[in-house]
């Protein structure tokens, strides 16, 4: 939940950076240094949040539970390894 709600933080900073800047940017003037830092300041933007609505709408939530379940499956392969070593170490210690 707290995941989501930054995403939101952070894709409404982004949107709202962008709305108020673009007006200010020096766009249309031929191909001068400010223009090309414009495009640059906008695309850069824009890729912000695009990742920002990726995250949101969970486009690799699969792939999230994926890892979430290869992750649970090494813990319990971890924890049957040392249950073994241990009940091992007491069969040799009798």
């Amino acid at each position: 939940m707290v995941r989501r709600k930054r995403t939101v933080l952070y894709f409404l900073i982004a949107a709202g950076m962008l709305i108020y800047a673009v007006p200010r940017l020096p766009i249309g003037g031929g191909w001068t240094m400010e223009t090309i830092f414009g495009v640059a300041w906008i695309c850069m933007a824009l890729l912000i949040i695009a990742a920002q609505l990726h995250e949101l709408f969970g486009v690799d939530e699969k792939t999230e539970q994926e890892i979430r379940a290869i992750k649970r499956y090494k813990y319990w392969r971890l924890q049957r390894s040392i249950l073994e070593a241990h009940a091992k170490r007491d069969r040799s210690a009798s």
